[in-house]
């Protein structure tokens, strides 16, 4: 089977014409990472994804992750790739260096968590995982708890995991019933069961740091009544030592779908004197806090259908190249030929490609502004950029990741009857990716935040700002006489179009019946995302026309830019005012039908 070689070319690109790489490196506290600097980060990134993460993603899917007596044994290769991974600085890369981190921009750091997931999303949900948990501890943590535990979580010494579902409580996280209670010495006893906790136990690093949900014996009910605590493995001494174990225990791992070799622990605190654990921040504020982790987390969820997406298709493009079936339609000879030839699978293949490509620049540019939001010199540029973030963060992590599912699917298809043979691998992409759709927040859960809070809450004022800047690149499409990128403008035209009719349905009927345009939520991130998509296909489109008028760069590369921007224009783009027809007119019958017609 192939192995992942980074799309380094593609990703150079977007760093210096989509999400320019030398705009955020003006930003105070950015300007050591020069383009030179960026692309021999990302060179070293493909080498270690490749060479390193690659070759143990299919054995880990077929040995999984192992539960014996409360312990977890990862799969084989694991405890040594991550020994490397530490080594070599990855686990700091985008870490705060007041703490030993790097510091490295968003937008650069966003490229190599790509690379990650698609050599080897169970893996890279480790590192994951932690960077939240260090998020959380950096933003609301006491000056005590960052000394304890951030160098060593930073350093990738120890883990951190995320403790929000319980059985009764899954994304309603109102029901949460963990208790903690406080004690004299001002930590508190922390007593429940959490779920599906990403890394829960493992044999990688001598402690794991868990961030757990808990209410306290006065909290009021609902949401306004969880606290978050930091309750370790194994309890830190004042020299920083390890000492006893705490009262945690891992009760069993999940038997999953997919990514089998990231283990998915049930934890039980406190069977027996409590698991001992310290409030993060202030009391009945802990969802606030949790909040940034998985605002974070819901980025790098989308990163992994970025991820999943690029593997798939170059997986998918191998077989196709390799593969001999059948004689080209319309050709002369009779010989067999690859099926590369054959013009449906060209079309699934330039399917996998373009969309994948147009996931890629939405994500970066996303990671631009958090980029600006966080190092602006200027407040209000700060705000606007925030506002952008904050809106696109639900299209990321739904979009790319319902899209990823589809080109996974697709990269089955193109292997035909042996995608559905574990043995080429084709089949294993589509179960790793059929979960990015559900934790961190399901794709409805993505879609009716999208709608709600950031349109119709908002009076439509962040995503009309967002409707300005592709109009803009619309007109740069029509101002330049050129068939194809005229041909490339009108869907675009069209796509704005159809967001501004979905926009104006949910604002002007979101706060007199929510149901209505909630039924076409899902529908709207996908309008978004598409067009979003669209948008920076277009931009990719003008550079590459520029490039090539001007006789600049690598000509072969520019011009399938062009083609793959057509391409996403032609089948991609085409689909929004669709979209925008579900969003408006579809609510009726889906709301009408009787509960016990279904």
């Amino acid at each position: 089977m192939s192995e992942y070689i980074a799309p380094l070319r593609d990703m150079q690109f977007v760093l210096r014409e989509l999400a320019p790489l030398e705009q955020v490196a003006a930003l105070p506290g950015c300007e050591e990472v020069t383009l030179d600097l960026a692309d021999a980060i990302l060179e070293e990134a493909g080498k270690f994804a490749g060479g390193v993460l690659s070759p143990i993603n299919g054995s880990g899917d077929r040995e999984g992750a192992r539960w014996k007596d409360g312990e977890v044994s990862t799969a084989g290769g694991w405890k040594e790739a991550y020994r490397q991974f530490v080594d070599g600085g990855w686990n700091a890369l985008s870490c705060d260096p007041a703490h030993g981190g790097q510091g490295v921009p968003s937008l650069v750091s966003a490229l190599v968590e790509e690379m990650w997931n698609a050599a080897n999303m169970s893996f890279a949900l480790c590192p994951m995982l932690n960077h939240g948990a260090i998020e959380a501890l950096e933003l609301r943590g006491s000056d005590a708890l960052k000394q304890t535990y951030l160098p060593k979580m930073v350093s990738g010494e120890w883990t951190g995991t995320m403790n929000l579902t319980e059985p009764q409580a899954g994304s309603d996280l109102s029901a949460v019933r963990t208790r903690a209670v406080p004690q004299a010495d001002g930590s508190y006893r922390v007593h429940g069961q959490k779920i599906f906790i990403t890394y829960g136990e493992h044999d990688l690093t001598e402690n794991i740091v868990h961030l757990v949900l808990a209410r306290t014996p006065d909290a009021p009910e609902g949401v306004k009544g969880i606290s978050l605590f930091v309750v370790p493995k194994f309890l830190v001494e004042a020299d920083g030592s390890l000492g006893r174990r705490n009262d945690v225990r891992c009760v069993s791992i999940e038997h999953k779908l997919g990514i089998h070799a990231s283990p998915t622990a049930v934890l039980a605190f406190g069977d027996n004197e409590g698991a001992v654990g310290w409030l993060v921040g202030e009391e009945n504020r802990g969802l606030e806090t949790m909040f940034i982790m998985m605002n974070a987390a819901r980025f790098s969820v989308g990163l992994q259908g970025v991820g999943l997406a690029e593997r798939a298709y170059q997986r998918a493009l191998a077989y196709a190249r390799d593969r001999t079936q059948g004689v080209e339609i319309g050709g002369n000879g009779r010989g067999k030929v690859a099926i590369i030839r054959h013009p449906d699978v060209r079309r699934m293949l330039m399917l996998m490609k373009s969309r994948t490509e147009a996931m890629r620049a939405v994500a970066c540019v996303v990671a631009a502004a958090m980029d600006t939001a966080r190092c602006h010199a200027d407040a209000a540029e700060r705000s606007r950029s925030q506002a952008f973030v904050d809106l696109m963060i639900p299209v990321v992590k739904g979009w790319s990741t319902e899209s990823a599912i589809d080109i996974a699917s697709l990269g089955v298809q193109v292997h035909g009857g042996m995608g559905f043979i574990e043995e080429t691998g084709a089949a294993q992409h589509l179960r790793d990716a059929r979960i990015t759709t559900i934790y961190e927040g399901t794709t409805g859960i993505q879609a009716a935040d999208l709608i709600g809070r950031k349109i119709a809450r908002d009076g439509a004022v962040a995503i009309r700002a967002v409707i300005e800047q592709i109009r803009d690149v619309q007109g740069q499409l029509s101002r330049e006489d050129d068939e194809r990128l005229a041909a490339i403008e009108a869907p675009l035209r069209a796509g704005i179009a159809a967001v501004e009719q979905a926009v104006r349905f949910i604002v002007d009927s979101y706060a007199s019946d929510a149901k209505r345009p909630s039924v076409g939520a899902v529908p709207f991130m996908e309008l978004l995302g598409i067009v979003a998509g669209g948008w920076q296909m277009a931009r990719a489109a003008l550079v590459s026309h520029r490039r090539l008028r001007e006789r600049v760069g690598d000509a072969a590369f520019f011009r399938a830019k062009l083609e793959t921007a057509s391409f996403y224009a032609d089948h991609v783009l085409a689909r929004a005012p669709g979209l925008a027809h579900t969003v408006v007119h579809g609510a009726d019958s889906a709301l009408a039908i009787e509960d016990d017609q279904f």
